[in-house]
Formats: C-alpha cells, sequence, structure tokens
C-alpha cells in the first residue's frame, strides 16, 4: 500500500495545479497565518456529523468519518465564550465571540471585554478548574467529496481540533495544514477525511488526505470557492448577531472503540469572575496571545448528495 507521502509527493503534481505560486491565502488560514448564520452547516454535535438547514437538521451520518474538499476558511483563529453551567441536557448559544480573535464581534450578546487579550475570560480559572472561559475556534468551509456540486457547508472547528501534534498520520488541523503546505499542496487541491478521536468525550476531529482532485472536480471546486456561499459560511454577521457555534451539549449513547494538553498561551493578568463557568471540554493548546493586544441519530434515508440537494435555501 502506497504511504501518504507518496501518494502525495509534490512531482505528481496535477497539471492544474503546477502554476500556483506559494501557499494560497486559504493555506495560510488554515496553518494558522492571516488577518453567520449560515444556513448550510456541518454540526459534529455529540459526536455524530450532521447536516443543518437554518438551523434544522435534516439528516445524520451514520460513518465515523467524512470526505470534503475545503474551499475556504477565517484568515485568523476566534474567541468563544458560553458564560452558562454544563449540563448534559441543555445547549446554549455563546455569549460572546470573536471570529477574528482580537475583539468581540459587533452585536454580540454579552460583550466581555473591547479586548479579547485583556477579557477576564482570557484567564486561567475563568472556566471550570483552571481552564479558561473563553475557548478558540476556527470557521471553514467546504463542499461533500460525493456532491462537490452541491451545497457550501459550514463547519466550526473547536479548539481541541485545531492545534497539536500528528498522531498516526491524523493531524490536528493547522498541523494537517502545515503539513499540506510543506508538500506544496494547497488544502483545495486534496479530498481532505475528517474523522473523530473515539477516545475523546467530547468531539474531537482529526484531518488526513485521502486523494489529489481529478482535473473536472478542480473546476467544480474552484467555482464553489468563488462563490458567495464560501464566503458566507465564514462570514462573523448572523440575524441574531452572534454566528452559529459548538453547542454546550455532552456526548450521549454509546461510546465507539477506538481506531486509531497542551501548553496553553499566556494571558494578561485580571481579576478572576466570581461566577464559576463549566465549559464543555478540556482546555486544548492555543495560540500564543501577542502583547500587543446525544445518541448518535439513525442515517438519512435518502443517499446525503439528494438530501443536500433538496436543501430549501430560504430563511
Amino acid at each position: 500500500m502506497a504511504t501518504e507521502m507518496e501518494v502525495f509527493n509534490p512531482a505528481q503534481l496535477p497539471a492544474f495545479a503546477r502554476n500556483r505560486k506559494g501557499p494560497s491565502a486559504l493555506s495560510k488560514a488554515l496553518a494558522g497565518g492571516g488577518g453567520g448564520g449560515y444556513q448550510h452547516r456541518l454540526s459534529i454535535k455529540g459526536g455524530v456529523f450532521r447536516l443543518l438547514a437554518s438551523g434544522k437538521e435534516i439528516a445524520s451520518i451514520e460513518e465515523r468519518y467524512l470526505d470534503v474538499v475545503v474551499v475556504n476558511a477565517t484568515p485568523k483563529v476566534g474567541r468563544i465564550y458560553y458564560g452558562v453551567k454544563f449540563s448534559e441536557s441543555e445547549s446554549a448559544a455563546p455569549k460572546c465571540q470573536s471570529v477574528d480573535g482580537l475583539k468581540p464581534d459587533a452585536g454580540v450578546a454579552e460583550k466581555q471585554h473591547d479586548n479579547c487579550a485583556a477579557c477576564p475570560m482570557n484567564i486561567k480559572g475563568s472556566g471550570d478548574g483552571e481552564t479558561k472561559g473563553c475557548r478558540y475556534f476556527q470557521r471553514v468551509a467546504l463542499v461533500l467529496a460525493n456532491d462537490m456540486k452541491g451545497n457550501v457547508l459550514q463547519l466550526t472547528v473547536p479548539s481541541k481540533s485545531l492545534f497539536g501534534k500528528e498522531e498516526n498520520g491524523n493531524y490536528p488541523l493547522q498541523a494537517y495544514a502545515r503539513w499540506l503546505e510543506a508538500q506544496g499542496i494547497d488544502p483545495d487541491l486534496v479530498v481532505t477525511r475528517i474523522k473523530f478521536d473515539t477516545r475523546e468525550s467530547s468531539p474531537k476531529l482529526f484531518f488526513r488526505t485521502v486523494r489529489y482532485l481529478a482535473d473536472a472536480e478542480f473546476a467544480v471546486v474552484q467555482e464553489k470557492a468563488e462563490s458567495q456561499d464560501a464566503k458566507d459560511a465564514i462570514d462573523n454577521k448572523s440575524k441574531e448577531g452572534v454566528a452559529e457555534a459548538p453547542q454546550l451539549e455532552a456526548p450521549k449513547g454509546p461510546q465507539f472503540p477506538p481506531d486509531e494538553d497542551v501548553d496553553e498561551a499566556p494571558a494578561p493578568k485580571a481579576k478572576k469572575p466570581k461566577k464559576k463557568v463549566v465549559e464543555e471540554e478540556d482546555e486544548a493548546e492555543e495560540p500564543p496571545v501577542r502583547k500587543s493586544a446525544a445518541a448518535p441519530a439513525a442515517p438519512a434515508a435518502k443517499p446525503l448528495s439528494a438530501v443536500v440537494d433538496d436543501w430549501d435555501t430560504d430563511d
């Protein structure tokens, strides 16, 4: 069997990709570089891939992995704060969030501070135990590998799935993008497999390569990447003022057998809030802060591609 390095040897780069000069903005965004209320989303609530349209679940995916093509991503890692007590039976919208990780988005429900780096929710102990009340996330836009002409989906990647090291060929998102970049490959040139780390009680994702796109597939993907949907999927605006983010709900049902923390960023000193906040997952590795600043649902009866094509884009 060919190894991952052999399959993705830069010498075998398809003709359509050879004229690209340097890493793209997408590649930089996913690798940790750079600078709403979207209707079609891919949720990982409860450790199950769920397809949502206008906030309603229309299908769930039985498999523990999903093959996609990433077409866009927010250029910076964002921050999100829920500020509610964790419960297995409750879910909640965030009180405050920042898509750029620098300042709260306009219209957030309860802004905690004008500056994310100096926010009291960015201090150890503001969350459960020694964790922080505010967590990292990144939003990406993708299409399904078996339905590249279908809808662009929004996926919000939580902190545990962003940072860390490779494990047996499986990568957190930023490490995956850096590995691709080292091979001279942009993320939108390949099919990416997203899979759950089944050892974790709260949803954690790994990423790995599957194959290069075919020439005809690449043309479709580029059209999707340049579409308004790809831009809207990573936008920080929503009708309520706060874009959709991971839900505070514990996974339910049986745990699947396995098939396959890290230092936190320094933060400005501030008084700990008296109110104790409990979060949905343990703290994961975070990038440095600059000084300047449910039981799995049954699978859909229809094929996934047919379900996605039937989605209504009305509110």
